[in-house]
């Protein structure tokens, strides 16, 4: 049995944010800490004072973080970047509501007294003799402290209060990581009792000192457990901060997820239970008990539950029947085509959350040249007439100003020359399509035909395919490659406007050419003739691509990505670490470097690869440099999750490097000595590729249903129970109702098993629990 604890981070967009480039905008971007710890950074928008990102993360965290911060910065090519203000939350305030927070919230200013981190090691006695009581305070070391000084570096020193006494230990000199191990007793003065409080500062010759956090601790925890191990820096207590209204807002989405993940015998039932409902007879599709829980979510709530839904059938190699389920009651209550699969349901939901969980690298592969050329190319393009910019002419003439006509003509040109390779590699694309998505298809072109089977409504077994495949999944990621991870940064407004006209050819041709001619986009007809070209192909590929064997997508799927695939690959800079001092920057050498669940590998170039065995047996450190804090956040995700069944992983590490016979980091003078940092290997980024855990995302799915507990007694039970008149008896009932009671009854059985089981554990843990360091 494990615990987890995960947040759901969604940075939707700003507004209002203050200007702070000369040209009266900003470049912003966001920042995300988990206990002052980096985990995320969106991309810059350029040139926006209300930028959008929709950029989401799945943080997996400790059990016992304690605050969530965003900070919004404006970035400059040279310089520091501006620091505009920033967003905190506790891990309380998250946790006080289930649903997660979803609102605008006012950023505030940045008080550098306020940005603390790290931990101090202390250990307190309690003492007593002839002259009366003394405290003595045991300051050993302290860790991870915030770098104050332009060297990136602090000289920290401790100052002691207890009462009206204080003490401080000896300066020690640019580290982060100070060893003191120096003792200060304090004695008691007449009085009340006095709490002892230890703060932290950054020693500076010239100017005053900087605060890098304190702890404090109450008498009573003075007199009944003197404090005796690592506690986390705290800031100055201090009024309430302004709202920061002038600052401007960030619209946030944060959940919370704290769960105990039973083993998996206890999730059988539930587990049957969802099951029965997929290999049931099509008969049974609107009473099962899924048809129920479907009944109970909607919004983002019904995103997650597709997300957890379409991991678990994956598992149990049941993707496709349990596709063909939710196909099939979709298709059963549509009575206009016209209005198939365009709602959010947890047909359309799942189709939409499978495709990407299976389709990425599919997706990567057929998009990713032409999306790297628009963005390298930045080619000026527009058709509407509404949007044109003459003066950007040069770019286009340099026999003056073009005419609108010339730059409609050379935007055509750029545009189907782009949408050229698109479509083309599109409709090439059946062979790489992974087979488990070419079968999903395949069934629910089967089941449209089935309920549509007239000739007025040939197309819509198409629509149906297309519908998905280009306008929820080949058009979005042209739209906004960054989410698709088809790009590391987003596009400036030049280059955004490019790709939505790409985008909104690829939905024309998706939707077969249905609305050509129609609406308020007549500034399309141009590149009518090239689509209509392209649909002509449309048809005859969804043919191919539905013509699959069922076959060839059996069979149970632990992980997305076996150990022995690449989960990631990419340039680093490498250097190993050398006797003599740090290396110049020419010392770093560029190399190719591919990660596995078994290996991490390098070479010159992507085109060969050699597994390196340096020195096999013998541990030698090897510095890597990333080239953004992004890039850097996702390959120590993937670090820690390829090494986490390794069991010889160090638990502490030297962040700092072994020069002049020391280490830079707390000063230690041995090269063996232990590290003076933990090792982190608790926070990661969830990912498509992450391994499928059934059991977790059973988990889930119990927590659904016990948001929607209540609603599910009311709903199908308790008006049964109101209904008690002699026509109910007679049978008059729909026979679909009372499967439905049945389908609730035996679903809150299953709930009321899980509640016994997670509180027996819960009782067994707090029996085991040995009592803890009190905190601050």
């Amino acid at each position: 049995m494990a615990k987890s604890s995960s947040l759901n981070v969604r940075v939707v967009e700003g507004r209002a944010l203050p200007a702070k480039d000369v040209s009266g905008s900003s470049d912003p971007y966001c920042l995300v800490k988990v206990d002052d710890e980096v985990v995320a950074r969106t991309a810059t928008v350029w040139r926006s004072l209300s930028p959008f990102w929709g950029e989401e993360y799945t943080v997996h965290l400790p059990l016992d973080f304690h605050h969530l911060a965003f900070y919004v910065l404006d970035e400059d090519t040279v310089g520091h970047d501006d620091i505009i203000g920033k967003i905190s939350l506790s891990k309380e305030a998250i946790a006080a509501n289930p649903r997660g927070i979803d609102s605008w919230i006012n950023l505030s200013r940045v008080d550098p007294d306020a940005e603390v981190q790290g931990e101090i090691y202390l250990a307190v006695q309690m003492l007593e003799d002839v002259r009366g009581r003394c405290l003595r305070c045991h300051v050993l070391q302290a860790r991870d402290l915030a770098p104050r000084d332009i060297s990136g570096t602090s000289d920290p020193f401790a100052r002691v209060f207890w009462g009206s006494q204080s003490l401080e230990t000896s300066t020690i000199k640019k580290t982060r990581f100070p060893h003191w191990d120096e003792v200060l007793e304090l004695r008691e003065m007449p009085g009340a009792p006095s709490s002892l409080r230890v703060e932290l500062w950054d020693w500076d010759m010239v100017g005053k000192n900087d605060f890098l956090g304190m702890v404090e601790f109450p008498p009573q925890t003075l007199q009944q457990k003197p404090p005796n191990g690592w506690f986390r820096l705290l800031p100055f207590p201090r009024a309430e901060e302004d709202s920061g209204r002038n600052l401007g807002a960030l619209r946030l989405k944060v959940r919370l997820i704290e769960d105990r993940v039973l083993p998996s015998q206890y999730y059988q039932p539930l587990t049957e239970l969802l099951m029965e409902s997929v290999l049931g007879p099509a008969e049974e599709d609107a009473a099962s008990p899924l048809a129920v829980l479907e009944e109970l979510t909607s919004g983002d709530c019904r995103q997650d539950l597709a997300t957890k839904m379409v991991k678990l059938f994956l598992g149990r190699g049941l993707a496709g029947p349990f596709l063909d389920y939710l196909t099939r009651r979709e298709v059963a209550r549509t009575t206009d085509p016209n209005t198939l699969f365009r709602s959010n349901s947890l047909a359309s939901k799942s189709m939409e959350q499978f495709m990407k969980l299976v389709g990425m690298p599919y997706l990567h592969e057929v998009l990713k040249p032409v999306i790297s050329r628009v963005f390298e190319e930045k080619k000026y393009m527009e058709l509407d007439p509404c949007k044109m910019d003459l003066g950007r002419a040069r770019r286009i003439s340099f026999k003056g100003t073009a005419s609108e006509e010339q730059v409609r003509e050379t935007s055509l040109g750029l545009l189907t020359g782009y949408l050229g390779p698109i479509v083309d590699a599109i409709m090439g694309s059946v062979g790489r399509c992974p087979p488990a998505m070419r079968l999903a298809f395949k069934q629910l072109h089967q089941r449209v035909e089935e309920h549509f089977p007239q000739a007025e409504h040939e197309d819509v077994k198409y629509l149906a395919i297309s519908g998905f495949l280009f306008l929820r999944f080949f058009a979005p990621a042209i739209l906004t490659p960054k989410l698709f991870d088809l790009w590391d940064q987003h596009a400036d407004p030049q280059t955004s406007r490019s790709l939505l006209l790409l985008a909104k050819a690829v939905q024309s041709i998706g939707n077969l050419g249905q609305q050509l001619g129609q609406g308020k986009e007549l500034w399309m007809a141009p590149l009518h003739p090239f689509l209509l070209q392209s649909i002509s192909r449309v048809r005859d590929f969804l043919d191919r691509l539905v013509d699959v064997d069922g076959d060839e997508a059996g069979g149970p799927v632990r992980a997305l990505v076996p150990p022995s695939v690449t989960v990631r690959e990419g340039y680093l800079l490498k250097r190993k670490e050398e006797p003599a001092g740090l290396a110049t920057r020419f010392a770093f050498k560029k190399r190719y470097f591919w990660l596995s669940g078994k290996t991490l590998s390098y070479s010159k170039n992507p085109e060969w690869q050699v597994v390196t065995q340096d020195g096999v047996g013998v541990l030698h450190t090897t510095y890597l440099q990333c080239k953004n804090v992004n890039d850097l956040n996702q390959w120590l995700s993937a670090l820690r999750k390829a090494s986490a069944p390794n069991p010889d992983k160090l638990a502490t590490c030297h962040p700092g490097a072994f020069r002049s016979s020391r280490w830079t980091c707390c000063l230690q003078a041995e090269r063996s000595a232990a590290g003076c940092s933990r090792t982190h290997s608790a926070i990661t980024l969830g990912d498509w590729s992450d391994p499928l855990d059934p059991d977790a995302e059973t988990q889930m799915v119990y927590r659904q249903l016990l948001l929607g507990r209540d609603q599910l007694r009311m709903k199908f039970l308790e008006d049964s129970n109101m209904n008690t008149t002699p026509e109910a008896d007679t049978g008059d009932c729909p026979d679909v109702l009372v499967q439905q009671r049945v389908a609730a009854a035996r679903l809150l059985e299953v709930l009321a098993d899980l509640d016994r089981a997670h509180e027996e554990f819960q009782q067994q843990e707090q029996g085991r629990a040995a009592p803890g360091t009190l905190e601050p």
